[in-house]
């Protein structure tokens, strides 16, 4: 009885334990996505204002 006991104890840390990295991982992931939004939003605002080329912010201009 006691080593069913013991097992017990032992499963219900472990599901705890998963639990509180699936919350975790589920904050990390709304995170992420509300940020990936921003994104896409400030992306979409800036595309009409460019000449259709493609911005790499550390790219030289073609005089240099």
């Amino acid at each position: 009885m006691t080593e069913l006991e013991e097992k017990i104890a032992h499963l219900t840390r472990a599901v705890d334990d998963l639990s509180d990295v699936v919350a975790r991982q589920d904050r990390e992931i709304a995170n992420l996505a509300a940020r990936l939004q921003i994104l896409i939003e400030r992306e979409a605002a800036r595309t009409p204002d460019s000449d259709g080329g493609v911005y790499l912010g550390d790219e030289r201009p073609p005089h240099y």
